[in-house]
């Protein structure tokens, strides 16, 4: 999708170009330097601006004025950040009447390869169909998680196994059940699937496993349940996993090189974005101070990696006596927060000297977020795998806050432990890459968890 996209963007520059001052300009200037440098940036800030307006995460049941409405916004952003290159580096942008007709086909070369490949994905030898085997709660589970997705998967049905000991009540509608054939690849094959979910609760002398060998070494995807939940939701199904399943899946590994590239860019970051951040302190100093009385900064004891305590720091956002009767969770428009709070909790002003942190290494910039012992405590006790989130560093940002709105309750813990431990056991240089510019998205449009 950004590769078409990008060559899109090109497609509109030479477009432009070939309109504004014709063929044979184009095609004895387009090669030169300064001709090659505009159209590389215009390119990324094209593919940078439909990031940021959502064009990429399109639903693909989603309609054509959808679509319309992303890209006109992709291609307005493009060209607003295209004026703020104008004044970084004017000499290596594009004249302003060229600039116009590059984001006007831009954004007709993407509506419509939009639209169509949109319209084309629907098609049903474009969605991979997924054949559960179980009938029981379990399997029920996963085939509404199927039929309420974006269209990447579709269910083909139901497989009762014979000496399945699961309840079946209420019995699924007959539509939905796959008839046994005399063998299971037959039987996998004859309904079309692509993916077999093994869906029980019990497995031991339940799973014809030869049969299913069989089906795995003829091309067929066979998965158990956490494992398809996971591939489908990006966070873990912390009922069905067991500790075999983590130390036998793939992941939950980190290599020494990984310790020091995070390491490396937690530096470098940290130091970036105080240096950035140093001439908004006195602004938000005099904010906070002249708002309420208390001190400017906020410092509380968290859970770092091992479980080891530290201070974490904080602009002040709530009142000093916020917590005169002892720790409570925070809660959307809580009523402590002041009314400077309140804009700096919005767009992650007052976790700025939470940097101080990173680069002294009691957090990382990305990874779940730290939490307080007196919470951590008795998340532990209800919560199997609650500890497991300090194998690693906590962040700044994460998986879990960029992927679940905000939440300050018991079952809000466990959705965001779902996506932390997905982050754990996947972390890696790309989906590090994906929560910054997931955190960009949240931070300019002032949405998104804490």
């Amino acid at each position: 999708m950004l590769l078409i996209d990008a060559t899109m963007a090109a497609a509109a520059y030479c477009s432009a170009v070939i309109c504004r001052f014709g063929y044979a300009v184009w095609r004895k200037e387009w090669l030169s330097l300064q001709s090659l440098e505009a159209g590389g940036i215009f390119i990324g800030v094209a593919l940078f601006s439909s990031y940021l307006m959502e064009v990429y995460t399109l639903d693909r049941r989603c309609r054509r004025w959808e679509i319309f409405v992303n890209c006109l916004e992709a291609a307005g952003t493009a060209f607003f950040l295209q004026f703020v290159v104008y004044y970084l580096a004017s000499s290596s942008v594009m004249g302003r009447g060229v600039l116009l007709l590059t984001v006007a086909f831009f954004f007709v070369y993407q509506f419509f390869w939009h639209a169509f490949s949109v319209f084309a994905v629907r098609a049903p030898h474009f969605c991979q169909r997924v054949l559960i085997i179980g009938t029981g709660k379990l399997a029920r589970q996963l085939g509404e998680l199927v039929a309420s997705g974006d269209g990447q998967y579709t269910l083909t049905g139901y497989l009762e196994c014979s000496d399945e000991k699961e309840p079946t009540d209420p019995p699924l509608p007959p539509e939905l059940m796959v008839t046994r054939e005399a063998d299971l690849l037959t039987t996998v094959r004859k309904s079309g699937a692509g993916i077999m979910v093994v869906a029980l609760s019990e497995r031991r002398g339940v799973l014809p496993l030869q049969e299913m060998m069989h089906c795995k070494l003829e091309g067929i995807k066979v998965l158990d349940a956490p494992t398809f939940y996971e591939m489908v939701q990006e966070k873990l199904m912390l009922e069905e996993i067991t500790p075999g399943w983590i130390i036998f899946s793939a992941g939950f590994h980190r290599s020494s090189l990984s310790k020091v590239y995070k390491r490396g860019i937690d530096m470098v970051l940290s130091l970036i974005g105080l240096l950035l951040a140093a001439p908004l302190f006195p602004l938000v100093a005099l904010a906070i101070k002249l708002d309420s009385p208390g001190p400017l900064f906020f410092k509380q004891v968290r859970v770092g990696s091992g479980e080891t305590l530290f201070v974490l720091y904080k602009f002040r956002s709530m009142t000093v006596d916020a917590e005169r009767n002892g720790a409570v969770w925070a809660v959307q428009n809580d009523v402590r927060v002041t009314r400077v709070g309140r804009f700096l909790r919005a767009y992650r002003v007052d976790e700025i000297p939470q940097l101080y942190n990173v680069l002294r290494g009691d957090m990382s910039f990305i990874g779940p977020r730290p939490e307080r012992p007196e919470f951590v405590e008795s998340l532990k006790k209800e919560i199997y795998y609650y500890s497991k989130r300090h194998t690693v560093k906590p962040g700044l940002t994460g998986w879990a806050q960029v992927r679940y709105p905000y939440g300050a309750t018991f079952e809000d813990a466990v959705e965001k432990l779902r996506f932390d431990l997905y982050y754990i056991k996947n972390l890696s240089f790309l989906l590090d890459s994906q929560i910054i510019f997931e955190t960009m998205k949240v931070v300019l449009f002032g949405r998104g968890g804490r």
